[in-house]
């Protein structure tokens, strides 16, 4: 989780989601999709999230699709740059709905698992059954979540979208050790990541289809510039 301190209008906005997540009444899990870009932000939002609905009294799940990559075969298959297999090929869809989605659902046995694939040994990945409990809140980080195969399963969706002059500076900081140099890490978000979010964006929409969007270039001050009706109770469109 993100040690990074929060600041007040931060601090404000995770305490609004939480009241506005934890505000559903169902009594099965409350499935949120915290979707976004690489580098946005998406993953310290979550973190940063679940204490804040922790605190209402609901059980805080966090889980993110990194452990549900396909094998290292199928996800470059198209090559290693190629952005149209980096949004159509490196995520096992169908293990994200098996594990967790379909099970967190109303009519699922809560019965969950956490990651089915470890994408750094290229092999499934060995994880136990956890049990959700009543009205828990599934907080579920990754990229491209508005895609049709899993919109219907989200209660409600956010969208954490940063400009890409951000992201690259993120991922430069973030990725040159796992890549090997800054320029790799260019090249890479360049010709892959980067490409593979613009087609996401004509392809599913989801700055149409999430309940809230933040514009988080300036993680201290994040703006949220679009909410849906179903976002309304507790969050106000272009506020900080």
């Amino acid at each position: 989780m993100s040690n990074r301190p929060q600041s007040g209008p931060r601090r404000e906005l995770l305490a609004r989601l939480a009241a506005w997540i934890t505000g559903y009444p169902l009594d099965h899990v409350i499935r949120v999709a915290v979707d976004g870009p690489d580098c946005a932000g998406k993953s310290t939002l979550a973190d940063e999230l679940a204490p804040f609905v922790a605190r209402t009294g609901r059980e805080a799940i966090r889980i993110s699709l990194d452990g549900f990559h396909t094998p290292r075969e199928e996800r470059y298959a198209r090559g290693p740059l190629d952005p149209e297999g980096y949004y159509r090929d490196s995520f096992d869809l169908e293990a994200v709905v098996r594990n967790v989605l379909a099970p967190l659902g109303a009519d699922g046995s809560q019965a969950y698992r956490s990651a089915a694939f470890d994408a750094e040994a290229d092999r499934p990945a060995s994880q136990p059954v956890r049990m959700a409990t009543a009205g828990a809140v599934l907080l579920f980080d990754g990229v491209f979540l508005s895609r049709p195969e899993l919109r219907p399963y989200w209660e409600c969706s956010i969208f954490v979208d940063a400009n890409e002059s951000e992201i690259l500076a993120r991922a430069l900081r973030r990725d040159a050790a796992r890549f090997g140099s800054e320029e790799a890490v260019r090249e890479r978000y360049a010709r892959r990541y980067l490409p593979a979010n613009r087609l996401y964006l004509r392809d599913a929409e989801p700055l149409h289809a999430a309940d809230v969007v933040i514009e988080n270039s300036d993680p201290r001050n994040p703006l949220v510039t679009r909410v849906s009706e179903a976002g309304r109770p507790v969050l106000h469109a272009a506020s900080r």
